[in-house]
């Protein structure tokens, strides 16, 4: 997430900015039921900012509403992932073709500030779940929003940032349990190149390859979990 302040924007804002975040960093595990009044104590916000918070994440995947019953965080499955995943590759690489014809110098620069920014932290992490590092998780996302930022349509930008963001509960959520940490700066700055290149055909095969990777990342790391702690482990 962007570490933006979130105390510039409206409770009902700071309220799903705060809540987004914790789901999306797997604070609540899946399933977990999340009750209004405790929420309020536990982020210093009125029930009416929560409740509202919340309807909002259930739109967007995050949360579950259940009728008369209040909300639950989303459940995590592998059909949930494949699924996640054929649509991200539908709206990512639409999105991408479309910055790449429309975007701008302006465009340029936001990516390549954001793949030095992603690789500088990158090169600063000692072997381990870069997934789990804050720096590098809000890096990587604005690397991915930058390519995309350059689309003409803010609809297909607007479900990317959702489809991004259950994609990082997947990869929060099982980067415990990877047995191979996959660097990614490469698949970055080749991606980064393409793109730049406006190289349609090249770009769209490497962000596949790349969405792809993560998918079979998770998957791996789901097999891991019911071998380490089958309590914990996602549905198959």
């Amino acid at each position: 997430m962007a570490s933006d302040n979130i105390t510039n924007y409206p409770l009902t804002e700071q309220a799903y900015r705060t809540l987004r975040k914790a789901i999306v960093q797997c604070e609540f595990p899946p399933e977990e039921r999340l009750r209004v009044d405790e929420l309020s104590s536990r982020y210093g916000f009125s029930s009416s900012p929560v409740r509202e918070a919340l309807a909002r994440l259930a739109e967007q995947g995050l949360v579950r509403s259940i009728e008369n019953r209040g909300f639950r965080v989303a459940p995590l499955s592998i059909e949930g992932l494949k699924d996640l995943t054929r649509v991200r590759l539908l709206i990512e690489i639409e999105a991408l073709k479309d910055a790449m014809e429309n975007g701008d110098d302006e465009w340029e620069e936001r990516i390549v500030a954001a793949s030095h920014s992603l690789r500088l932290a990158e090169q600063r992490l000692s072997e381990g779940p870069i997934a789990l590092d804050e720096s590098w998780s809000e890096r990587h996302r604005g690397f991915h929003l930058a390519i995309y930022s350059g689309c003409s349509s803010p609809l297909l930008l607007n479900l990317i940032e959702q489809l991004f963001d259950n994609a990082e509960r997947y990869r929060r959520y099982s980067a415990r349990f990877r047995k191979a940490h996959r660097k990614k700066n490469q698949e970055h700055q080749l991606i980064m190149k393409a793109v730049l290149k406006r190289d349609k055909r090249v770009a769209a095969t490497l962000l596949k390859k790349h969405i792809r990777g993560t998918e079979q990342s998770v998957m791996e790391s789901v097999l891991a979990m019911h071998e380490t702690d089958p309590e914990l482990a996602i549905a198959r």
